[in-house]
């Protein structure tokens, strides 16, 4: 499969428009009005809309290396490898919100105290310590820690809302990422505008992370770059865009971001639905991200094209989709660190997304509502990876904290597989608890950046109230 980028382009271009025109009731144009109503007058009161709840995260995880590869850790000073790590912990999340003031300009408070219990503290189990397990210097778990992982303040006038302060923040490129016991957090100044029926605008600056299994707040620094006291780091993203409904059937989104010193990144999504899913119903997918080096380049050289193009077809309880992604640049297709600035198809445990690289993704999912037990549902996919190449890589000619042993992925190719089921109770005192379950297999060539992994996960999230 040599499809070049431009062929692809063509094909997720035409293949929106061609569903947009197959059914004409869905492309009727909506136009843009002034939003209907305004959330700040209905706004309850600062004490009358005061909630009290949270969630608490049951995370286990089991990998295990091979092919070679191997875990580090030290036990009485004396460096060890194993193939196999551990990680058990019970994240928990108690957060406090008020409602909005009453009045022109609505103001509201949140915080949020986040808890991470460790309930496997083997130092050979957590292997010294990851973005899993927070560890010290020594690579002991450190038992149980609290820090708070949000705490802002939110102004509204009519549907347009400024928040200030540590937040979660969601958009193609700066993203909340919640795949660990906790999740990450923002601190800046953000802004979120609804004010058109079918149009709204999201912008934020932000100065540090507060990473997932971390108590401080840090600098930026990219996904992919080298690490530890070398990596470069940056204090300052800025980011903006807007999401756009021109028909019931499509949903577009455009964004960019400065990364200071790093990179100017811009995104363009689409998503388009034809059908019904009791009959068929089509499902095309559409995301583009274009990367280059900014300001100081303590990335190195960056110039990067990066886009994934997804089929998905549904028949009741039953859907499969296809996924085409290409990396075009002789660089990772990266993104910042403790963040799921990633909306590509095929970023799965792998993001598939070395220099060059061009991947291919089949998944099937069943819901099995349709077969009377609502809330359970399985899935699985296999996903491959070819033509690495990072020998023509220059980035690191400048002196610039960049991509380490890029150079040598030369025809570099890996495979994913992954099955997974979940289930979410539907009702009773444990309403909305969700329990997942997935298996997950990588294999990398020989210089591939991931490796050889085997990884179970168990992961268990009971929401509550208390107020």
């Amino acid at each position: 499969m040599k499809l070049s980028s431009k062929v692809l382009l063509a094909m997720a271009i035409s293949s929106i428009t061609a569903t947009a025109y197959a059914e004409p009731a869905s492309q009727e144009f909506v136009p843009t009005t002034l939003a209907g109503a305004s959330a700040q007058s209905e706004a309850k009161g600062f004490i009358e809309d005061f909630s009290l709840g949270g969630s608490t995260r049951n995370w286990y995880s089991n990998e295990h290396l091979y092919r070679g590869g191997s875990f580090k850790y030290k036990e009485h000073g004396v460096t060890k490898t194993d193939r196999n790590r551990t990680n058990w912990v019970q994240g928990t999340i108690i957060n406090a919100s008020s409602g909005f003031t009453q009045g022109t300009v609505g103001v509201k408070a949140e915080v949020a105290v986040y808890n991470a219990l460790v309930l496997d503290r083997s130092k050979r189990d957590i292997k010294g310590g990851s973005n899993r397990t927070l560890a010290d210097s020594d690579g002991n778990a450190v038992d149980q820690w609290s820090k708070l992982g949000l705490a802002n303040l939110q102004f509204r006038v009519s549907n347009t809302t400024l928040t200030a302060g540590r937040q979660n923040f969601s958009t193609p490129i700066v993203d909340t990422i919640g795949n660990r016991p906790l999740p990450s957090s923002f601190q800046g100044v953000s802004f979120n505008s609804a004010e058109f029926s079918n149009l709204s605008f999201q912008g934020g600056v932000f100065d540090r992370v507060s990473p997932r299994s971390e108590q401080s707040l840090s600098k930026f620094r990219s996904e992919y770059s080298q690490q530890g006291a070398n990596s470069a780091t940056t204090d300052k993203v800025y980011t903006l865009g807007a999401n756009y409904q021109p028909f019931a059937s499509l949903k577009t989104s455009v964004f960019g971001a400065n990364v200071k010193d790093f990179w100017n990144q811009y995104y363009f999504g689409a998503t388009h639905e034809l059908g019904d899913s009791q009959q068929l119903a089509l499902t095309t997918g559409f995301n583009y991200y274009k990367t280059v080096d900014e300001g100081k380049k303590l990335m190195g050289e960056i110039d990067n094209d990066t886009f994934s193009l997804s089929l998905g077809l549904a028949h009741q309880a039953h859907s499969l989709t296809f996924s085409y992604q290409q990396v075009n640049g002789n660089e990772y297709f990266d993104y910042l660190h403790e963040t799921n600035g990633i909306y590509l198809a095929n970023s799965l445990t792998s993001d598939f997304n070395g220099p060059n690289e061009k991947s291919f993704q089949v998944a099937y999912a069943i819901n099995m509502a349709e077969y009377g037990v609502p809330g359970l549902k399985f899935n699985v996919y296999s996903a491959r990876g070819w033509g690495i190449d990072g020998t023509h890589y220059t980035g690191n000619s400048n002196g610039a904290y960049a991509y380490t042993g890029i150079e040598k992925q030369d025809g570099e190719k890996h495979q994913e597989y992954g099955v997974g089921a979940a289930y979410a109770v539907q009702s009773g005192p444990l309403k909305a608890t969700a329990i997942r379950a997935t298996y997950v297999e990588h294999r990398g060539s020989a210089n591939q950046f991931d490796g050889s992994i085997k990884e179970f996960r168990l992961v268990t999230t009971v929401p509550f109230n208390i107020l």
